[in-house]
């Protein structure tokens, strides 16, 4: 899997663009700038965003051509971003260290879907916010007949409702939604999507 990314980071163009995910670009302004988190950041251009918007943004991805494509991009925009190469579990920061974090199209396998949302809401502050984008359930049947709008294969690692619902019990739900989309970041997310958009605020730890 890291060799497939990489080999898709690796070539020139941005597989997912250089402008921020749009629910990104539409949500973050919204909240007063602090410290953000992005997991499976890819190429950056999410991190570079909350940065240019003066946020302190730490990101990992396991991608080492993915950190290089962050840190040109970053370089072009006149800002600096805190990159690891690191895989999930790898990753280590700060209990409670982070005021938000932003999921975009970030897929867990299912055996550790839960753990992995655990993990990463252990380094959030109670009262930071998640603000997720991610295929919805539904997307699968949609990408087997356009491939050129992504997603993973497994519809196991796509989300439904009652996933968020469950998982993230303890926070506020400010927004969560499945709808319908069009999607047109590089030339990994082309076309009509079903995605689910999820804003929370962290009210107590896991539990």
């Amino acid at each position: 899997m890291k060799e497939f990314w990489n080999d898709r980071y690796g070539k020139q163009e941005f597989a997912y663009g250089e402008a921020p995910n749009v629910y990104i670009q539409e949500k973050l302004p919204l909240f007063e700038v602090g410290r953000i988190l992005f997991p499976a950041e890819g190429e950056g251009r999410n991190a570079v965003y909350a940065a240019q918007l003066g946020w302190d943004v730490a990101a990992f991805d396991f991608s080492a051509k993915g950190k290089e494509k962050a840190e040109k991009l970053a370089h072009s925009k006149n800002v600096k971003i805190d990159y690891q190469v690191k895989a999930f579990f790898e990753e280590q920061y700060e209990p409670e260290s982070f005021d938000a974090i932003g999921l975009t199209f970030v897929h867990f396998p299912p055996d550790i879907k839960t753990e992995m949302h655990k993990r990463l809401d252990s380094y959030l502050k109670v009262g930071g916010h998640i603000i997720m984008e991610a295929f919805s359930k539904e997307h699968r049947e949609i990408s087997k007949v356009n491939p050129a709008v992504g997603g993973p294969p497994d519809v196991k690692m796509m989300y439904a409702i009652e996933e968020i619902e469950r998982d993230f019990k303890h926070y506020e739900i400010i927004e969560l939604k499945k709808e319908k989309t069009y999607l047109d970041e590089g030339y990994g997310h082309v076309g009509e999507s079903s995605v689910i958009r999820f804003i929370g605020r962290k009210k107590t730890p896991f539990v």
